[in-house]
């Protein structure tokens, strides 16, 4: 795993930097319209710009059916989305919801697993560094080791379990700035990690925040992926729930209903 800061590689003048998003209203969240490969291009291009020129770092969180009810159900998470630089479509649902309520049309699903995976390669040939925070520490480290695998060259800055005490998140956050990453990947789940962005953002030292979930167990397989006719149909969470009943049979029982009928709700925008 390579671990030195790799020089800045992209010489875009700060004005390249889009300061207004093009969204959705969706279900009361206003989600960016950017397709996958666009926010992946995006990211590699301003992430080590951002980062090179000490720039706040620029965040990013997803939004799904759970973040729609949470959103709606939760003040601190609802103040903390709010706070975004930019929200994508991780759900199927929230793409095609985009349609149904007359909204500009989101152009594709970019869930965050696609979004970290289809990245990694051109991330590795553009010098792009990554800092992986979250999941247990064996998977942490797993899934450090299978991306360096999967993209040769890619350099992982650092690395960090997501399981600390409130008195280490100063030592957290000086680890990530000593590390100076491009990209800070946070995956310690809703809603700690989108409070955890919120609250650091101005001291920690990248180009880029993306929130990640679980993302980290599904590179080292330890969560199974959904078929891909699930995914493009908007089932994956159906798969999810039948692979890990105990863990989430609850949360897409309440959330899943809750979410169709906020974006019914929200329709109009």
């Amino acid at each position: 795993m390579s671990i030195e800061q790799p020089i800045p590689r992209h010489p875009i003048a700060p004005e390249r930097i889009a300061k207004h998003e093009e969204v959705a209203v969706v279900g009361g969240i206003p989600v960016s319209t950017q397709s996958l490969g666009g926010l992946i291009d995006r990211m590699l291009d301003e992430a080590p710009l951002r980062r090179a020129l000490e720039q706040s770092a620029y965040l990013v969180f997803d939004c799904n059916g759970q973040g729609l009810s949470m959103n709606a159900t939760d003040a601190a998470f609802r103040a903390n989305l709010a706070q975004a630089d930019l929200i994508h479509a991780d759900g199927q649902i929230i793409v095609a919801a985009s349609r149904w309520a007359g909204q500009p049309p989101i152009a594709d699903r970019s869930s965050t697993t696609d979004m970290f995976i289809d990245s990694l390669v051109p991330a590795a040939k553009a010098g792009v560094s990554y800092y992986l925070l979250g999941g247990e520490e064996k998977v942490n480290a797993a899934c450090a080791d299978r991306i360096v695998e999967m993209a040769p060259g890619l350099t992982v800055a650092g690395r960090r379990n997501g399981f600390w005490k409130p008195e280490e998140e100063d030592a957290v956050i000086d680890a990530i700035n000593a590390a100076a990453p491009d990209v800070l990947w946070v995956g310690t789940g809703k809603p700690r990690e989108q409070a955890f962005c919120v609250r650091n953002r101005d001291r920690i030292k990248a180009g880029w925040i993306v929130t990640c979930g679980g993302l980290f167990n599904y590179i080292t397989g330890d969560y199974p992926r959904a078929p891909m006719w699930m995914q493009r149909n908007g089932l994956e969470w159906l798969h999810r729930m039948g692979t890990r009943p105990k863990e989430l049979a609850w949360r897409y029982i309440t959330t899943n209903p809750h979410a169709l009928w906020l974006i019914w709700k929200h329709r109009h925008g």
